[in-house]
């Protein structure tokens, strides 16, 4: 647990600095005197659809790097190992069929999105250099967990793609670009840029190679791997159409749809805030997973199982109850755009979903790595079959908080079969008396700071709220030793400053 505790810890970091760089891309987008509602709902869309894409091309690529690459490193020298390259070449004809249906079915898209967001239909081609290059990075990137590249790999997710943003959006602001039109369409090629740096650091390190050789390991686990990747990139495929149902659902359907899009967004941007820590997790512990599940070593998975949720949610209740004690008042204190004050409920269901999704810890990446990994695509079936009627019906009677409600629904009953299925079939769940100890904490400590503050405004008001919360809910993290990590992260802050074990 150390190797993992230590990545994500480190991951964690990174990915709140590339968090506060997003929410000064945030910030920038929605201020008074930005960018459009619209504009920043474009931005959103195109992340929205471009998942769709990486979910259809990528063919299931993924979850085979992730189940057999404990195989291949164990049976195969480096300069031999052909499973990235199969990897790529597949995902690659992938995206050609998803080029070839995005052509077939313009007309569908413009009829759909035509009248309430004509900047999607306008910007339409411009999108899938956008998806192509998430389907590559997410590929390489789940190569690179396994060489225990973590850190690289969520620095340039997290960190530089959100700088290139920055500087779109810095030069757009001094007049560089003339219009909206040069930002978006330089915008498209963010993930193609972050995809080649990976690439190239990992062929300059000799640490993979591209080779179209068949080695004796794809001979072996060939129809494994087939059967792995159909079951596995279906599932995954729902799963991931259900996630981003409901900015396309808004789109579609409200009027002025891209301009509920960007308060949509903004309200996913602060709740994204919530999920900072389960990025980290998940990459550093998705390697000893898959080689645990080789080794049989179920000690160790029910041990990262119950680590991952309660540390998890310890975030997850924490942050949330910050962002929500200060969020209305934020809004006017940073001079964002009236509008998005609408986003508040917005974010009050998606910031729930986050602590559930969280809160349950790593279910979906040990059902991936197990042998049971089938059960991915009828619980993602599940998932789609409540997302798509919730949405459109929530949205039609609710407007922009309606998707946020169904999506907080879906996703409760997605993690609770998750959650019954790993407790019937391994006698593993993640919960302990400190789950309830955590949850209690973070209302009593809401209740506080709510009654104290509340009727106080301003930067000066958000300090000391956010200040007092801090102290009583870390505090009382470390002292009554919530997290069974605490004490091993404590004893390492203190041997690098140079004081006692």
């Amino acid at each position: 647990m150390s190797t993992i505790r230590r990545q994500s810890i480190i991951s964690s970091g990174i990915i709140y600095f590339g968090f506060a760089l997003g929410f000064l891309n945030t910030y920038l987008f929605t201020r008074e005197g930005g960018f459009t509602q619209a504009q920043y709902g474009l931005t959103g869309t195109f992340i929205a659809i471009a998942n769709i894409m990486y979910s259809f091309a990528n063919l299931g690529m993924q979850a085979y790097i992730n189940k057999f690459y404990p195989y291949y490193n164990d049976n195969l020298p480096v300069r031999e190992n052909d499973m990235i390259t199969w990897a790529l070449l597949t995902s690659i004809t992938g995206f050609v069929l998803v080029l070839l249906g995005g052509y077939i079915f313009k007309d569908l898209v413009i009829r759909k999105f035509g009248a309430h967001s004509g900047d999607l239909v306008k910007y339409y081609y411009w999108i899938f250099p956008f998806g192509f290059g998430l389907t590559m990075y997410s590929l390489l990137e789940a190569f690179a967990w396994h060489l225990k590249k973590s850190i690289l790999t969520n620095y340039l997710r997290e960190v530089q793609f959100r700088i290139y943003t920055t500087v779109l959006i810095v030069l757009s602001f001094f007049g560089v670009f003339k219009s909206f039109d040069l930002f978006i369409k330089l915008y498209a090629f963010g993930y193609i840029i972050i995809a080649i740096i990976l690439l190239t650091i990992l062929i300059v390190r000799r640490q993979i190679h591209l080779t179209i050789n068949v080695s004796r390991v794809t001979k072996k686990f060939f129809k494994k791997i087939i059967e792995l990747a159909g079951f596995v990139w279906s599932g995954a495929l729902i799963y991931n159409i259900a996630s981003v149902f409901d900015t396309i659902v808004i789109a579609a359907v409200m009027p002025e749809g891209l301009a509920f899009v960007g308060i949509f967004t903004l309200a996913q941007n602060i709740a994204s805030l919530i999920q900072a820590p389960q990025r980290g997790i998940i990459a550093a512990s998705i390697g000893p997973l898959s080689k645990a599940w080789k080794d049989k070593d179920f000690q160790k998975i029910d041990r990262i199982y119950r680590h991952s949720s309660i540390n998890q949610l310890i975030f997850a209740m924490g942050m949330f109850v910050l962002i929500w004690i200060n969020f209305t008042d934020g809004v006017f204190t940073f001079h964002l755009q009236k509008a998005y004050l609408e986003a508040r409920y917005v974010f009050l269901f998606l910031g729930l979903m986050r602590i559930i999704d969280m809160g349950t810890g790593v279910n979906s990446q040990i059902i991936v790595t197990s042998t049971l990994w089938r059960f991915e695509f009828f619980t993602g079936v599940i998932l789609l079959a409540l997302s798509i009627p919730l949405n459109y019906i929530l949205t039609k009677q609710l407007g922009v908080v309606g998707p946020a409600i169904a999506t907080f629904v879906a996703m409760a009953v997605y993690n609770s079969i998750r959650y019954f299925f790993l407790l019937k079939k391994f006698k593993m769940q993640p919960f302990t008396a400190n789950t309830f100890y955590v949850m209690l904490l973070a209302l009593v400590d809401y209740l506080i700071c709510h009654s104290l503050f509340n009727q106080y405004h301003g930067f000066v008001w958000i300090l000391y709220r956010s200040s007092l919360f801090i102290a009583i809910y870390l505090g009382a993290v470390i002292y009554f030793d919530l997290s069974p990590d605490m004490a091993g992260v404590l004893a390492t802050v203190r041997k690098r400053l140079g004081g006692k074990k």
